[in-house]
């Protein structure tokens, strides 16, 4: 759960010597090699944006950045993003020396750590064993098309999780699925919703959850995870707590006080009766049963095994990987004649049929055969 706060709003915790609009799930399952393909072209697939404006403080903000970056080395191609320069300038309020140095310690970090190769370099082999112990996983989009991230916070058991893993390969494994987010499903959503989507929507169950739970290995594993956060800024839209008792209410008080204004605003503690809260925000059909929608994944073996989404569909892949099309969008399973451009971009942008510029507003490019499902309860 705290994987998704930025470190600087958390405490730092001692640590005592005694202590995610499809309505199915896709049989296709993108394969390791195809990560692979992706990864290749960059590290960050600039997301589309249909008719965004930009505004104009913000984009002088990002010129300035950049040219600064250009000029000292710092801007490697595949991180020479719009978007993600702007991430960086609003995580330290837009002071630019306070930012260049949050730049540079996220190059140092990420060649370190080797981030840049993680997809294709690190093996996770003991996932299905990890999950027993540590449910979590992406499944679905929300209404605006995000991603949502789910985890059963109140089902974790560290000392089984660490029998068959290590704090150090889980850590690696937190890493590799940052990067597939950025670089895979982020992309992925945003080709369906024919937008830009750059952030997720969390849900986390915490029934059973209080001080008791903060184990030593837990503490290390929030400290390691906390750190690795500030290299990936803004990446959280909201997030629903759900489930919360007086035993999680504790430490909530505890760790709130530390939370900077604007975190604070994108967590939303919720009890039992949360089923409508989440409805607003997600369809049914996104939504697994045990959370109130109408989901299961039957076939997948359950929802949080499941990694359903518009990564798994193989049109939006298909546009993803076709460096033919980068920089533009298409709507799955179309002929040419559904493909957005951008002509500053795109290779193919002479043919094009519609400048993604002068797209229309409702561009969701959700194939019909996808589209959500009603449920009944």
């Amino acid at each position: 759960m705290f994987g998704a706060i930025q470190r600087n709003s958390l405490p730092d915790l001692e640590v005592s010597d005694e202590e995610c609009a499809y309505g199915t799930c896709k049989k296709n399952e993108i394969s390791h090699s195809r990560d692979k393909k992706i990864r290749k072209k960059t590290v960050y697939p600039d997301s589309p944006t249909l008719g965004e404006a930009k505004d104009t403080e913000e984009a002088e903000a990002v010129n300035v950045l950049r040219e600064t970056l250009i000029a000292d080395s710092l801007l490697p191609a595949i991180l020479d993003d719009y978007h993600m320069i702007l991430k960086y300038l609003k995580a330290m309020n837009f002071n630019m020396e306070e930012t260049k140095n949050m730049w540079i310690n996220m190059l140092k970090w990420r060649k370190d750590f080797g981030a840049d190769t993680i997809l294709e370099d690190y093996k996770f082999n003991e996932l299905n064993e990890v999950r027993k112990y540590v449910p979590q996983g992406y499944h679905g989009i929300d209404k605006e098309g995000r991603p949502i991230y789910i985890e059963i916070l109140g089902q974790i058991d560290p000392k089984k999780l660490l029998r068959v893993t290590t704090i150090e390969r889980y850590v690696k494994y937190y890493v590799q699925e940052y990067e597939r987010t950025l670089s895979i499903r982020f992309p992925a959503c945003a080709i369906a919703a024919g937008r830009r989507i750059g952030s997720n929507t969390t849900i986390i169950d915490v029934q059973g959850v209080g001080l008791w739970n903060l184990t030593k290995p837990v503490i290390e594993l929030i400290r390691r995870m906390q750190e690795i956060n500030t290299n990936y800024p803004d990446t959280l839209c909201q997030m629903f707590i759900i489930n919360a008792g007086q035993g999680f209410k504790m430490l909530w008080n505890m760790v709130q006080s530390f939370l900077e204004p604007k975190a604070k605003s994108k967590i939303h503690v919720l009890g039992t009766k949360f089923r409508s809260t989440l409805l607003e925000v997600i369809d049914a059909s996104e939504l697994p049963e045990f959370l109130g929608g109408c989901c299961n994944c039957a076939e997948k073996g359950g929802c949080m095994r499941s990694d359903k989404g518009p990564w798994k569909d193989p049109h939006v892949m298909k546009v993803l990987s076709s460096s033919k099309t980068k920089g533009c969008i298409s709507r799955p399973g179309s002929t040419r004649e559904g493909i957005i451009h951008d002509s500053g971009r795109c290779s193919s942008s002479e043919d094009a049929f519609v400048h993604r510029n002068h797209a229309p507003k409702s561009t969701a490019l959700v194939p019909d055969h996808l589209a959500p499902v009603e449920c009944k309860h």
